[in-house]
């Protein structure tokens, strides 16, 4: 099957907000369709942990075979989670967080998803963050 960018985001957005358990399921199901996926749990001060969700991204990405080891897909990688903090931050800066990056690709769409809840007093605020990269194939 052929997929869109749209179809590509939409996995990433679902593997963002999985639980752990559901997370080897949704694994096992993408690949089946030639989709890859990588999640991977972030938390903390979101400005002091931007190099860490940069880092974390990239090494999860590699460990679940969605990129090889090539700076331009390592670019790809970090300019879509770069623009998926760009997104969170208004929402986020100074506040403690916790959630989840969702990572899929097929073909030459790559889609990074940060999903995070916010806690401020005893309300849980979320925020979203979407980024897309166009890579080559493999």
């Amino acid at each position: 099957m052929q997929y869109k960018s749209k179809d590509i985001a939409k996995v990433s957005v679902e593997m963002a907000m999985s639980s752990r358990e559901e997370e080897q399921e949704l694994k096992d199901k993408y690949s089946k369709k030639g989709i890859k996926t990588a999640a991977v749990d972030i938390g903390g001060n979101v400005v002091e942990s931007i190099p860490k969700i940069l880092e974390r991204t990239l090494v999860a990405a590699k460990r679940n075979g969605l990129i090889s080891e090539s700076h331009v897909y390592e670019g790809a990688v970090t300019g879509a989670t770069r623009e998926a903090i760009d997104q969170i931050l208004d929402k986020s800066v100074g506040f403690n967080v916790g959630g989840k990056i969702g990572i899929a690709r097929c073909q030459e769409h790559l889609s990074v998803c940060i999903f995070l809840t916010i806690g401020m007093f005893r309300l849980d605020e979320v925020v979203i963050g979407l980024g897309h990269r166009a890579v080559p194939n493999e």
